[in-house]
């Protein structure tokens, strides 16, 4: 369990310095420079990362339950999932209609996948892994909706920049539902069991 809570801190912690800091973000990358910002930025969050799944895999062999949710909740947890992949992808489709109106689709996408997993699954590992990621999603979310609208891409705190000074577009709103619909479904029909060795609808 300590392997999962390390990787937890190191990865939610440098990706909650723009929220918690908005100056020492400054500071850093002037003293050190975009480039290098971005670089040590990737590095730390690629190790937190790799903690949080080997982890959250070895806290799984031998798991602590505290409850265990009824079995609907498994179905919740996959509508979840499908409002999470379409808030998802329109973080990256331009002009879409999500993008527009919510403004922070990627946050918004997290907070969800989030809840929606903390229904289905009462493991003390699953309370860690989800809840941090919830409260990292409030704590992002509301100190981005402070920050002025960005009009140009900057990944320099790693999360995609949001476009609104065009009108929405329906294809793009199009597009954003079908390939987040398609991903869902490919994912929770054959890549969760894949990738993670559960099967959502096997429940």
């Amino acid at each position: 369990m300590g392997l999962l809570v390390a990787g937890l801190v190191v990865f939610l912690g440098v990706h909650l310095l723009r929220a918690l800091s908005e100056d020492q973000r400054a500071r850093l990358l002037q003293t050190y420079g975009v480039l290098a910002y971005k670089g040590t930025y990737s590095i730390v969050s690629v190790v937190g990362l790799i903690l949080i799944v080997a982890g959250y895999a070895a806290a799984r062999a031998e798991p602590i339950v505290l409850y265990t949710p009824p079995a609907g909740l498994a179905h919740a947890a996959s509508l979840f999932t499908l409002v999470a992949f379409v808030l998802l992808v329109a973080a990256y489709v331009p002009g879409n209609w999500f993008l527009l109106r919510l403004k922070h689709p990627m946050t918004l996408a997290v907070k969800t996948w989030a809840f929606g997993h903390l229904l289905a699954n009462g493991g003390l590992h699953d309370l860690l892994l989800f809840g941090s990621f919830l409260v990292w999603a409030i704590l992002v979310f509301r100190s981005a909706r402070r920050r002025p609208v960005l009009l140009e891409p900057s990944l320099a705190d790693g999360l995609p920049a949001v476009i609104a000074s065009k009108p929405s577009s329906l294809l793009g709103t199009l597009a954003t539902l079908a390939i987040g619909i398609g991903a869902w479904a490919w994912f929770a029909f054959q890549g969760h069991l894949l990738l993670i060795g559960v099967a959502p609808f096997a429940r």
